[in-house]
């Protein structure tokens, strides 16, 4: 028998269906628990399949240096798969991201370059100025940047995503709904949902105060990981039935009904999925079965505002 990895703990998580959140008379919505992955995010997924490609393939030397910008989530992933096959990383953050993922992205001995937010507001200036650093970065010796916002290799890692919410629910799921930043995970869990129900609804999430994906304008926003200020390079709006807006107050007050009413600790993303999901739920009805994505772990929010009130 093979040893295991710390990798291969990666994947087939829970799948939980929400109980007292969701209005009676709507549909089931079943959400992923994605804070079960080694680091408690969904984004170990898209790290592990980033990296395995591009040292695959040559574009990563042995014992070489991975460059990303991040809001922490993805920071924190690649971290864990650096640490684990043997890279560096040097990662550029800023302080309009949580103090838990500074100290997680360190722990796991990333290198990071701050760039200093307005008053602590997510702008579409702000992750261009954060994109710009990492690329200069990346031009040093020996320095791969995995430009998550261009690299498609990361779709793919979401494909056994999609598959696992498929056998887990019963093999029925009239309708995704999920949160969008770099579009890897909403496409990559849909295409794989759609093979077994091509008629299956796409619903994509993003934030009403920067609405950009909706034909809005961009706008400052506070619920981390999602909602960059501009149409993401990899986002396919053909393959997406539906974009709904939550606002950061209604995604962090679900975040913290789901804590006290569910159980489930999460971030403010998965109270924006979860908003939007139980709107699809209560127009499709109780006979629809809605699925939705709980993207990481509270623990990363609780120097933050969400769970201070």
């Amino acid at each position: 028998m093979s040893s295991l990895k710390i990798l291969d703990a990666i994947g087939n998580t829970p799948l939980v269906e929400l109980r007292h959140v969701v209005p009676a008379k709507s549909g089931r919505v079943v959400a992923k628990l994605e804070s079960g992955n080694p680091t408690g995010s969904m984004k170990d997924r898209m790290a592990r399949a980033l990296i395995e490609c591009a040292a695959a393939d040559g574009r990563l030397s042995p014992r070489g240096t991975v460059v990303e910008y991040t809001a922490g989530t993805t920071g924190i992933s690649l971290a864990l798969v650096c640490a684990a096959l043997g890279y560096r990383a040097h990662f550029v953050f800023s302080d309009a991201f949580s103090d838990e993922k500074r100290y997680t992205m360190r722990a796991y001995g990333a290198e990071i370059t701050d760039v200093p937010s307005d008053g602590k507001k997510i702008t579409e200036q702000l992750i261009k100025k954060m994109i710009n650093t990492a690329a200069e970065i990346s031009r040093r010796p020996g320095h791969w940047w995995s430009d998550q916002l261009n690299n498609r290799d990361g779709e793919a890692g979401y494909y056994p995503l999609g598959e696992e919410i498929w056998q887990q629910s019963g093999h029925r799921v009239d309708a995704f709904v999920h949160a969008v930043s770099t579009a890897h995970s909403i496409h990559g869990t849909a295409h794989a949902l759609r093979s077994h129900n091509p008629q299956m609804r796409v619903v994509a999430v993003e934030p009403a105060e920067s609405a950009v994906l909706s034909g809005g304008s961009s706008g400052s926003h506070k619920i981390e990981g999602i909602g960059i200020g501009f149409i993401p390079p990899l986002w396919r709006p053909r393959e997406v039935d539906e974009i709904l807006a939550v606002s950061t107050e209604e995604a962090k007050n679900m975040a913290r009904r789901l804590a006290r009413e569910e159980a489930i600790f999460a971030g403010t993303s998965t109270g924006a999925n979860v908003v939007a999901a139980i709107r699809v739920a209560t127009r499709l009805g109780s006979d629809a079965t809605v699925a939705t994505i709980v993207v990481d772990s509270g623990l990363r929010y609780l120097t933050t505002d969400v769970f201070r009130s």
